[in-house]
């Protein structure tokens, strides 16, 4: 008995490890946002299930594209307090394990969004593959610019959703990469200053580990807080959305400066924490608001079906 119990917490631990590649928790918020870019290109007749579909694979091809990047990075890993104990620099998956791994869900991915959706998606989220893993995991070792370029694919969910849906991308679509574009700096100067010393130690290029940088971490959150502002009311402007997204996304948007404002005043763990909090519930809020606003129309056409 003793022995199968050992042989099952033995298999369960290594499709945690498996799982944790993948970086759930990430996947599931790029999920969610698939699924509401799919949601706005998609008709009442188009049923959920399918829908959700495109959210799995464009997820799955996220969670991909992390297995690689944690290949590119085990060394660096195994120097950062809070990346050491992770599946590779903690040496319980073997790096070709990882890397079969990751080729597989990747390619199923991309081949299950082109077959089952179109080409302009599939191509879509492999281009948003290679930018992640290819271009920005390389540039963290080089130039901070690396978190300007990694808000590039960081934004795309919602865009590869509408085009696995639509089999184009605008309107919505864009308005939704220009906001989360814009929200993954104060979001991410909040984790770069909380682990500016993690990051110093392994050598990559993140502005709150640079010298003199861990001065204007709080500022630069507060600046792209407010460019955040406008941005986000970008579908209003156009017509697509109404006063329920336009006032909810301002309220939200003010909450989020508010507490990049006081990150910027007082720059401590309290402050990163409190920002890094905000930012993670502002995401799931104003894809809510997207789908309960009555312009869009997207939660009374399929409450109606």
């Amino acid at each position: 008995m003793n022995t199968t119990v050992r042989e099952t917490a033995g298999a369960l631990g290594v499709v945690g490890d498996f799982a944790s590649l993948l970086k759930l928790r990430i996947a599931s918020f790029i999920g969610l946002a698939a699924f509401v870019g799919g949601l706005l290109a998609a008709g009442p007749e188009v049923p959920l299930a399918h829908i959700a579909e495109a959210a799995v694979w464009v997820a799955l091809a996220a969670g991909a594209a992390s297995v690689f990047n944690q290949v590119l990075e085990r060394d660096s890993d195994r120097l950062m307090e809070r990346t050491r104990d992770r599946p590779l620099p903690a040496g319980r998956i073997s790096l070709r394990d990882a890397v079969l791994f990751g080729t597989a869900i990747g390619v199923t991915s991309v081949a299950a969004l082109g077959w089952r959706f179109n080409v302009l998606a599939a191509a879509l989220t492999l281009a948003t593959m290679f930018a992640y893993v290819a271009v920005y995991t390389p540039l963290k070792r080089v130039s901070t610019l690396n978190t300007i370029i990694g808000a590039l694919p960081g934004a795309a969910p919602p865009l590869l959703g509408y085009a696995a849906l639509a089999g184009d991308v605008r309107g919505w679509a864009w308005a939704l990469f220009a906001i989360l574009f814009v929200w993954q700096f104060p979001h991410f100067m909040a984790i770069a200053w909380l682990y500016r010393h993690d990051y110093a130690r392994a050598g990559l290029r993140m502005l709150p580990a640079e010298i003199g940088g861990e001065r204007i971490a709080g500022k630069t959150a507060f600046w792209y807080g407010l460019v955040l502002l406008p941005v986000s009311q970008i579908p209003a402007v156009w017509g697509d959305a109404g006063v329920v997204f336009c006032a909810g996304s301002m309220l939200l948007g003010l909450v989020y400066c508010a507490a990049a404002l006081r990150f910027a005043l007082k720059q401590d763990r309290a402050g990163a924490r409190m920002l890094l909090f905000v930012s993670l519930a502002y995401l799931p809020l104003v894809l809510l608001l997207v789908v309960l606003d009555p312009v869009t129309g997207v939660a009374a056409a399929h409450i109606s079906r």
